[in-house]
């Protein structure tokens, strides 16, 4: 199954060795990785499918598919900025969060518009609004996906 995972493109130490060992999960569970393809949560998922052996693909905002990172096997350039957001969770099947700002919380509105199973980790909590499975381990997030597809 193709994992989008939405983050924060600045985070610190822990939040990107989180989101590294979201990757190598999802890689060894044989996932494909769809995100934002830039820095932070974005670099850190892919790096660790990547050294799992697991296939990444990152949706840019920008129009040159040079810009993403070193992690990304496949870059799509869309040249819509932020537009793009509601693409990289139409390209999964389910949707993890780890993290985030207002990018990442304007997936999450995406993510449930579309249906799709969300596991947040350490994200957004949005009083009224069902539909995020809060978890605390990289594992739980997989599993919970697993689960719900």
């Amino acid at each position: 199954m193709r994992v989008s995972v939405i983050g924060g493109n600045s985070v610190d130490a822990e939040t990107y060795s989180t989101a590294e060992q979201l990757g190598e999960l999802l890689a060894d569970g044989g996932h494909e990785v769809v995100c934002g393809g830039r820095t932070g949560v974005m670099e850190a998922v892919c790096r660790g499918a990547s050294d799992a052996c697991g296939h990444t693909i990152g949706i840019l905002p920008g129009g040159d598919p040079g810009a993403a990172n070193a992690y990304v096997d496949t870059a799509i350039a869309t040249d819509i900025n932020h537009a793009r957001n509601p693409l990289v969770v139409m390209n999964g099947d389910a949707v993890i969060a780890v993290d985030g700002g207002s990018g990442t919380l304007s997936e999450l509105g995406h993510a449930l518009s579309f249906d799709k199973p969300v596991a947040g980790l350490s994200t957004h909590r949005i009083d009224g609004v069902d539909g995020i499975e809060h978890v605390k381990t990289p594992a739980e997030a997989v599993e919970y996906v697993e689960a719900s597809v």
